[in-house]
């Protein structure tokens, strides 16, 4: 699975104008099923709970506020980012929808209407100081809500007057986004573009940063894991029927009339920065999404897994990296990785923090691409047991736990991987 060049194409199939509706529509559908499944009532009152809740992994939006809300949640926030992308006059690619699936994820367990704007404004303020248009570094704003649940545990989650928390919450959120651009673009050389997830491992530094100041004070927060079940029966088809949709939809616009397209795709090592919607057009594209998405869901279930908050938020973040990297091919190593832990390891694959450590530890698909499936299986292997333990350094407050994670193990693997493989080809 190497790398291979862009694609030609002397027209896109699908138009900017394509592009911004579907998003749009994704936002749309997410907020009509969950005004489906509650009271509009119960979903407001959902919706509050979920604004006061202290964030921190892992913080189940179906529990704290009910389907409906979490569903209108995300959204909302989906519609709204979506909303500042046409604003700013931005070109949809692959990072486009990786970053708009993302906030859509996790928005069902960490991000919410209120905490995740300090970010955003926070990195605002530091293309302010830089003289530089914010659209350059809107990307990073757009991960860079990994840190929001800061933001939320200073303002709810102690018990200080309600003006010294909203002052509290407001700095360290606007802060934490000040810091993340120049410190985005560092980081990604320690690991070389194979850890998808690279603002995921800045912020994880950056939560490190703060979270020792907050405990260094006294303040400290409990490790806690609120997660919903049962909702398999409904939730399994649905993401199904969603993904095979996705599917579906690139045949339609096209993406069966180039073959070659999607096979080139496939052959892409998905090493950063990958954007597929560039290099081989949205309607291939979105049959990589689709088919990604169903491996995906298909590994959630027949393992055991839940489908509720967190893990639909892993579905479609990888769904999201489905047009800047991932694909059936390189994800397919990595949980197989996980798997083979699961043998012998002192955990079961049904372990909450496994099932994301397995959805979400597909950040390291680029390694399998690159390097073949063995060591995709051996990144897989490694993180399982990495991402268990680095959450403690920043205590919750990166919600990408497995990019700080995985950038930590592609900083080690790669170069022991390349160095063998250089002195076997000697």
């Amino acid at each position: 699975m190497k790398s291979s060049g862009k694609i030609g194409f002397e027209k896109a199939l699908v138009g900017e104008g394509g592009k911004v509706a579907f998003l749009f529509s994704f936002g749309i559908a997410l907020c009509l099923f969950g005004l489906s499944r509650d009271s509009f009532q119960d979903i407001l009152s959902g919706l509050w709970r979920i604004l006061i809740e202290p964030d921190y992994l892992i913080s189940d939006y179906m529990d704290v506020g009910g389907m409906g809300a979490a569903f209108v949640n995300s959204g909302l926030l989906t519609v709204l980012f979506t909303s500042i992308l046409v604003f700013l006059r931005v070109h949809i690619r692959g990072i486009s929808i990786a970053a708009v699936f993302t906030v859509a994820g996790f928005s069902f367990f960490g991000k919410n209407l209120l905490n995740v704007w300090f970010i955003v404004g926070g990195v605002w303020l530091y293309a302010r100081s830089q003289k530089e248009p914010f659209l350059k570094f809107i990307y990073i704003a757009f991960f860079g809500t990994a840190l929001a649940p800061l933001v939320s545990q200073l303002m709810f989650g102690f018990h200080f007057p309600p003006y010294l928390r909203i002052f509290l919450g407001s700095a360290a959120g606007l802060s934490a986004g000040f810091l993340l651009p120049p410190l985005a673009a560092a980081f990604l050389s320690v690991h070389h573009g194979y850890n998808l997830y690279n603002v995921g491992f800045t912020a994880g530094m950056v939560g490190t940063l703060y979270v020792s100041v907050f405990r260094s004070h006294g303040f400290i927060t409990a490790s806690r894991i609120i997660w919903s079940t049962g909702h398999n029966g409904l939730l399994f088809p649905v993401c199904a029927a969603f993904f095979l949709f996705l599917a579906a939809a690139g045949l339609l616009l096209g993406g069966g009339k180039s073959p070659g397209a999607l096979r080139s795709l496939w052959r892409h090592s998905g090493r950063l920065l990958a954007d597929f919607v560039d290099m081989f057009d949205f309607p291939a594209t979105l049959i990589n999404m689709g088919l990604t998405g169903l491996a995906a869901t298909a590994y959630l279930y027949f393992s055991g897994g839940d489908f509720n908050g967190p893990t639909l938020g892993g579905l479609l973040t990888i769904a999201g990296f489905s047009a800047m990297g991932k694909t059936p091919l390189n994800i397919t190593p990595i949980l197989l990785g996980v798997m083979l832990g699961s043998v012998t390891k002192d955990w079961s694959l049904t372990d909450p923090p496994i099932q994301l450590a397995a959805l979400f530890g597909t950040t390291l698909a680029p390694i399998a691409g690159e390097f073949g499936w063995i060591a995709g299986v051996l990144a897989g292997y490694v993180h399982s047991s990495v991402v268990l333990n680095v959450g403690v350094l920043h205590a919750g407050f990166n919600l990408y736990n497995n990019g700080f994670a995985g950038g930590i193990v592609a900083a080690i693997l790669v170069p022991l991987i390349e160095a063998f493989r250089g002195r076997e080809k000697r």
